[in-house]
């Protein structure tokens, strides 16, 4: 039987040009070609490539703080838009009385909450967030102390720079853990369960405390690791890391530029003499006008020169471009550390107030971002919660988990007055509640209404009528028409909302009876104050989504 004929093979496919060995369809941004080459690029997973660039990079990132103006802006412009005046936390029980008991407890520990004894906790954020982006990671020991009275929560804070982490911690610790540049974690739940920490920090070499500097393991649950993750890695690095080489270009170029100017005005001009024409020396020398020799050159001077008859000026050469490029690369410096250019470089010659206000739109969505996805997660509420475990141990507070509405700093904008009107249009349409617009103020909405309540009792009870009333005049400034209110028209109240009618009723009698005959009020202005009264029904409806209750 005669073997079958094998096909005869088919052209083999063609390889993209330039590319051997690929096929047409292909990444031009991922292909070897000769313009290419110097690109250099390496597979290593996120903590491979922070282990040999973080102790570095975190070098010059403060160096360039300390020294670079620009540098030094764009930090303190995110740490102030970050944290401001402070994250202000609140409890939200639901009873009020509690709510302000637990509120004045966490006041009075957060006087003296440093374990250095220096700042107190919006200060300790302020220190906390500025390291996280100077240094890329900063950590937060839990330190209890001994506590001292009755009403002390025996609870410090201690703020320790990303130096104290031991990076050459690393591999096999004990069966089940590993350690990646000094945070331990566990191997199957990729969970940490300690940080090997310094007792000192490395760098204090000049300080001898007779503690030698090796590591130590500290329980996961007593120490807060802050920094931003943009991979899966397990340490950070400092925010202006994209921009560091930038920098020093920008420094570097401003120094050459102020040495060609500096070098350009040291001589102004060159006197030929010939009255030194039999001289024999021959060397090269610059005369001053009494004959001594001149040995370095200032700015404005006159050199004589041996021999000749003539007179020459130096022309300098002016070169152009320093400002366009020192433009571009603040905008290049400003896009590395995500601010606004006109924040870095107090610029504001070319901006109006639409496309400022547009511009600031989009840097203020990065701060809440990073206040609610690294602050408050990573810092603020872990440290709530070892706050209200402790108090309840210590007997300050009732219960160990307390419910808590975080209040980040309000953001002023240029033109107050139009974004009073949009508050206000945005609540009378029904988009915004009036406890969303408080909020985003920064203050306790609950807080706002008992103090416009007691002002209203106070200028009732003293027969002043303020332009400023909504009870007594509208937007326009003209007088409220009073409304008669039948018993079919008033709304039903519950039971706290109606205990709270009943004694503002009763204050009301009292104070009416113990006016004098000329001061009564009258009785549009009690019916008034009644329905505003009335008018405070709590509906019960959905909390801000800021409340956080806890891990």
């Amino acid at each position: 039987m005669a073997a079958p004929r094998k096909a005869a093979p088919g052209p083999a496919p063609r390889p993209e040009r330039g590319i051997p060995g690929k096929m047409a369809r292909s990444y031009d941004a991922a292909a070897s070609t000769r313009l290419r080459e110097p690109w250099l690029t390496r597979f290593a997973s996120a903590d491979t490539e922070i282990f040999g660039s973080a102790r570095t990079l975190r070098d010059r990132s403060r160096y360039l703080v300390r020294n670079n103006p620009y540098a030094a802006k764009a930090v303190a412009s995110l740490v102030s838009n970050i944290v401001g005046e402070g994250i202000v936390p609140r409890p939200v029980t639901g009873n009020k009385a509690k709510d302000k008991r637990i509120r004045e407890a966490f006041e009075r520990w957060s006087f003296r909450c440093d374990a250095a004894g220096q700042l107190d906790f919006y200060g300790l954020q302020t220190l906390l967030c500025r390291e996280m982006i100077e240094g890329g990671e900063v950590l937060v020991r839990k330190r209890l102390r001994k506590k001292i009275g009755s009403g002390d929560v025996p609870l410090e804070l201690q703020l320790l720079e990303a130096d104290f982490l031991d990076p050459a911690r690393n591999g096999m610790l004990m069966a089940g853990t590993i350690a990646i540049q000094g945070v331990e974690v566990d191997i199957k739940t990729r969970k940490r369960s300690a940080y090997w920490l310094y007792p000192q920090h490395p760098g204090n070499l000049w300080i001898n405390t007779g503690e030698p500097t090796v590591s130590a393991p500290v329980p996961a649950d007593e120490v807060l690791h802050v920094y931003e993750l943009q991979r899966t890695q397990t340490r950070g690095v400092p925010w202006g890391t994209p921009a560091i080489e930038n920098l020093q270009l920008l420094a570097d170029y401003e120094l050459a530029e102020i040495t060609r100017k500096r070098t350009e005005a040291c001589i102004a001009g060159f006197v030929v003499d010939a009255e030194d024409a039999d001289d024999e020396s021959i060397a090269p020398q610059v005369l001053a006008a009494d004959g001594s020799v001149y040995e370095k050159f200032e700015p404005g001077m006159i050199a004589r020169l041996r021999g000749g008859k003539d007179i020459k000026f130096n022309a300098p050469n002016a070169v152009g471009g320093y400002g366009e490029y020192k433009v571009s690369q603040l905008q290049t410096i400003a896009a590395g550390y995500r601010v606004p250019y006109e924040l870095v470089s107090n610029d504001l010659s070319k901006v109006n107030f639409s496309s400022m206000r547009g511009g600031l739109v989009e840097f203020r969505r990065l701060l809440r971002t990073i206040q609610w996805h690294i602050l408050i997660q990573l810092a603020l509420q872990p440290i709530w919660e070892w706050w209200c475990e402790i108090a309840f141990l210590a007997g300050v507070i009732d219960e160990p988990v307390i419910p808590v509405q975080w209040a980040p700093p309000k953001f002023e904008w240029v033109d107050p007055m139009a974004d009073a009107q949009a508050a206000q249009l945005a609540m009378r349409t029904g988009i915004r509640s009036y406890q969303d617009v408080v909020s985003e103020t920064g203050r306790n909405p609950d807080d706002v209404l008992d103090e416009i309540n007691d002002w209203n009792t106070k200028c009732d009870d003293l027969g002043i009528v303020l332009d400023s009333d909504p009870r007594v005049t509208n937007v326009a400034g003209l007088q409220q028409p009073d409304r008669e209110i039948s018993p079919g028209d008033e709304p039903e109240l519950s039971r706290p909302n109606r205990a709270a009618l009943v004694r503002l009723e009763r204050r009301q009698r009292g104070a009416a009876a113990a006016r004098a005959p000329g001061r009564q009020r009258a009785p549009g202005k009690l019916r008034r104050q009644s329905q505003h009264g009335r008018d405070r029904v709590e509906h019960g409806g959905e909390r801000s989504p800021l409340l956080v209750v806890g891990r």
